[in-house]
Formats: structure tokens, sequence, C-alpha cells
């Protein structure tokens, strides 16, 4: 039996992508909140993400990869469609590495400064990381119709990475700061709420493509699962934030656990969605894919190279594991 060597790789390339947006997603919403929280729970906040925010990023780096050395032909036509805001999320993560360096060092108005730097850098990437996703779906479509289409897309990707800063700060913090990422994660519930019904109702009208595959009986009656479960894991998570502000034993990591499956369901419907184009209605992972002989030699780097990747990952997560202190960086 011959592999499917394109499917493959887009499952590889599926996989990095869904991983980056759970381990650099947290980080990220991290940094949106840090303007809500004082300045020893701010230092708290960064130093529970500080282990970890740059090799999430190694994700990303992966995703890319794969696109350009096993989509070469869709890399160009992705990337050109999405120039600005690629540019503009490239920005914000180096303002964000910059800024996560110099506030430890600086002092005063400077470290304010710093604060407010990292918070720009971290929504302008979530952003730019929205409007790529929404001009993504619909083809790289323009107009203006398109364009609030994906600015809906980038807000509900913005409360998205809210919600999982939120449930990891649960997880990873005690105390007053607790607190008040319980509160953040029933806040961030409703935005992700609003978003998704909002995205679910604009996809298909963007979209004939994902219209038909969606609206198509009786194909569509087991589709319906994928609602039904992120509809169960929001009301999960907003279950455990209830009981952990009554003081009831709830585990901590439960609340990020849901959100990371809520995640997981509409990850799995866009993927849905999407298959087997790599450019909406345009180009198919067949049309686009390298040839055979360059993927089986990717593919053997791959399968070398990813061990190592999640080994690393799974190993900084144990030796940094427990809550997180305010003097990690001190």
């Amino acid at each position: 039996m011959t592999l499917d060597l394109p499917v493959i790789f887009a499952i590889l390339m599926g996989t990095a992508i869904f991983a980056y947006v759970v381990l650099d997603g947290y980080d990220l919403g991290v940094g949106m909140l840090l303007p809500a929280a004082e300045s020893r729970e701010q230092d708290v906040m960064v130093s529970s993400i500080g282990p970890f925010w740059d090799a999430n990023e190694t994700w990303l780096v992966l995703g890319i990869g794969l696109l350009l050395v096993a989509f070469p032909a869709a890399h160009g036509i992705v990337l050109t469609a999405l120039y600005l805001p690629v540019v503009a999320m490239l920005i914000g993560l180096m303002l964000r590495g910059v800024a996560f360096e110099f506030r430890m060092k600086a002092e005063g108005w400077h470290r304010e400064l710093w604060n407010w730097l990292f918070w720009f850098g971290s929504f302008l990437a979530s952003l730019a990381q929205g409007l790529m996703l929404g001009s993504y779906i619909t083809g790289f479509e323009s107009g203006v119709g398109y364009f609030l289409f994906a600015l809906v897309v980038a807000g509900g990707v913005c409360g998205g990475y809210v919600l999982l800063g939120a449930t990891w700060l649960i997880w990873r913090t005690e105390g007053a700061l607790q607190k008040k990422a319980i509160g953040w994660t029933r806040w961030g519930l409703l935005w992700v709420a609003l978003g998704v019904a909002l995205v679910s109702l604009g996809t298909p009208l963007a979209s004939e493509t994902v219209r038909a595959k969606w609206f198509d009986l009786p194909r569509m009656l087991p589709l319906m699962l994928l609602p039904l479960a992120s509809a169960a894991a929001w009301l999960w998570i907003w279950r455990l934030t209830r009981r952990l502000r009554k003081g009831e034993a709830v585990p901590d990591w439960s609340p990020f656990s849901g959100a990371v499956a809520i995640y997981l369901v509409a990850f799995t419907g866009l993927a849905y969605s999407l298959f087997p184009f790599v450019v909406m209605d345009r180009m198919t992972i067949w049309e686009a894919a390298a040839h055979p002989s360059s993927l089986k030699v990717v593919l053997i780097g791959a399968l070398i190279v990813l061990p190592f990747i999640v080994g690393y990952t799974i190993y900084s997560y144990w030796v940094f594991r427990g809550k997180a202190s305010a003097k990690l960086y001190e």
C-alpha cells in the first residue's frame, strides 16, 4: 500500500499549527491580561510563561516550514496574500520578546512602559493571526464584507487566547491572582461563545464550499456532534469556575484542559471544512504538493526531528511544573 504523502504532510502541518495555537495561545492570552493585574501579580504572570513562551513558537516555525517544503506551490500564494498580517504578527512577536527581557531589568515608569508593550505585542500578534485565519477561510477574497468577516474571526481568536491564558493562570497561580483568573475565565468564555457563534454563522455565508459540506443531509447529522461537544466543554468550564469560586476542591488543571478541548473541537471542524484544499477553492493538497521523492526525504527528516521537539516540550513542562513564583527571574 502506497502512502498518500500529501495527506500525511497535511496532518503533520495541522498538528504543528494546533500545537502552536494551544501552547503559544495561552502565553499570548496571559500577555493580553497583563494590564488587568497589579504589579506584583504581573511578575507572577510573566514567570508562569517565562520558561515556555519562546519554545512554544517552535511549532509555528515547524508549521510554516512544512508548508514551504511540502506544498511549495501554495506557500507563495498564502504568504503573498497574507503579507501584511504576517508582518504585523512578526512585529508583535518581536515586541513581546524585547519587552519580556527589558521589563525584568527596568524600574519605575520604564517597567510600566515595557509591560504595555508586552500587552500590545501580544494583542497585535493575536489580532494578526485572527485576520490571517479569516482571510484564509474565504480563499483570500477581497471586499468589505470579507474584511469584516476576518475581523470577527480575529476577535474570536483574541477571545480564545484570553480564555487559554486565564485558565493557564488558574492552573499555575494561587491566591488573589488565581481568583482574578477565575473571573477572567468566565469573561473569556462569554467572548468565545460570541465569537464561535458569529464565526459559525458567518463561515457558511462566506464560503460556498463550507456551506455545502455542513448543510448536506444526511452528512450533516454526525457533524452536529462537534458543536454539541464544544457546548459541553464550555458548560464544563463554566461549572468548574463556579465551583472554584465557592472554594470547592477542583483540580487546577481542569479548566485549561476544557479550553484545549474547545480548541480541539473547533480545529477539527475547521479541518473538515477546509480539506482537501490548501488554498480554499483554488488548490488541493495534491496539486500543491512537492514531488514524491522530495516529500519522502522531508518525511524522514520530520520523523527524526519531531521526537526531539515533543520530548523537549514534555521535559520542560515537567521541570517547571507547579505554581509560578514572582522571584523566578530576579
